[in-house]
């Protein structure tokens, strides 16, 4: 019922931005001396932990470009869906409508990217996810999306992959959430440890749901060596929580929607001690002197977090658009084809269907509470 009502609300928009079309496709067009730049995601909702670090990295690289005094400067417009893909078909409708953007940072989640691609594209408005991982949106047609992450058919694998390497597992179990992203990528954990033949169950439970007594019964009951979750830190962080309370000791790994520390927090330092995160992002380590972090440092006071790199090189794609000479919607999409640069996060350059060259998948590990960097899957070792 939620999806329906999500795409029959889509449905509706997209019938009012068609209206509205044919200025927003070239966005900016009438005063090119400004173009306004979209970020969405989520910012003030529960797993706004994931999203204001590639917020902060697209701002820096947007200030970063104005203080040259181009001749065409860009503007960041935000909109705040929460992660909610009802809410983020009604901001994409002002963001066109109203606001007229000429492009669009984001949607920083899959469901929410899912639910708005079609009025993007409608409109023809280019957009750079830099976390978005479902491996279904590229099978879309699209030809204004783009993403500058590893998709889910990359991740699920490799942290399967990882774990089959690292602990011989006899038995795994999957668990997610009924999420767009979740759903995802527990299909892909599946489908790795069929191929690997190594025999799992699996079980789901609703988003909003904060008791899992059930899914952890199930769990004990099928006394797996390895459970692997796909979903989000809110959700993780509280599984985690509940699963060593059941007295269930199995590895608990996960993927990049659970990299932040409040999946410690909300689970534990003790009881997410040990635990795996994979993640097609490279972190850098705390304190790191290189010079995206030294930048990111100085302008927010943290050091960068998951998908900080990543979202200063979704605005740095754009920006290069820009720099090109690229002042049209149109004329951004088509420069975004050619993009290739040495980014803070890997090299950026996109394939046909908008998926980035590069699929490298880091893994993490809990130790001491913190959120170590392992390396890449096929090199990294566990600690314990």
């Amino acid at each position: 019922m939620r999806f329906g009502r999500v795409f029959a609300v889509a449905a509706a928009a997209s019938l009012a931005l068609a209206g509205c079309a044919g200025g927003s496709s070239s966005s900016g067009s009438g005063d090119s001396s400004t173009l306004k730049i979209g970020f969405m995601g989520d910012l003030t909702g529960e797993n706004s932990g994931i999203v204001i670090p590639p917020r902060n990295g697209a701002k820096l690289a947007i200030d970063e470009y104005n203080k040259t005094n181009p001749a065409t400067k860009l503007e960041l417009k935000e909109y705040d869906s929460q992660g909610k893909p009802e809410q983020a078909t009604s901001l994409i409708a002002t963001a066109v409508g109203q606001d007229k953007i000429t492009a669009l940072i984001g949607p920083a989640f899959s469901g929410e990217s899912k639910a708005i691609g079609g009025q993007l594209e409608q409109n023809k408005i280019p957009s750079v996810s830099p976390s978005a991982t479902n491996a279904g949106l590229s099978s879309n047609g699209w030809k204004y999306w783009h993403r500058v992450v590893a998709s889910d058919a990359s991740q699920g694998p490799a942290i399967a992959n990882f774990l089959i390497t690292a602990k011989s597992p006899k038995k795994a179990y999957i668990i997610s959430d009924d999420q767009e992203y979740s759903v995802g990528l527990a299909d892909n954990f599946e489908k790795t440890l069929k191929e690997k033949n190594v025999p799992s169950e699996r079980d789901k439970f609703a988003k909003d749901a904060s008791d899992y007594s059930s899914t952890v019964q199930k769990v004990k009951a099928a006394n797996p060596d390895i459970i692997l979750f796909g979903g989000y830190y809110a959700q993780g962080g509280r599984l985690l929580k509940q699963l060593r309370d059941g007295g269930v000791t199995a590895t608990f790994a996960t993927g990049d929607g659970s990299l932040d520390a409040q999946l410690v927090s909300g689970a534990g330092a003790a009881a997410a001690e040990k635990a795996v995160v994979g993640c097609p992002c490279n972190i850098p380590d705390a304190g790191s002197t290189d010079e995206f972090s030294t930048k990111y440092k100085a302008a927010f006071n943290v050091d960068p977090a998951i998908y900080s790199s990543e979202g200063y090189d979704a605005a740095t794609a754009i920006i290069n658009a820009v720099k090109s000479g690229a002042n049209t919607s149109e004329k951004i999409n088509e420069a975004l084809k050619t993009i290739d640069f040495k980014g803070a996060s890997k090299q950026i350059k996109f394939k046909e269907n908008g998926e980035p060259s590069t699929d490298a998948i880091n893994i993490y590990q809990v130790t001491g509470g913190v959120l170590k960097n392992l390396g890449v899957s096929t090199e990294a070792k566990l600690n314990g």
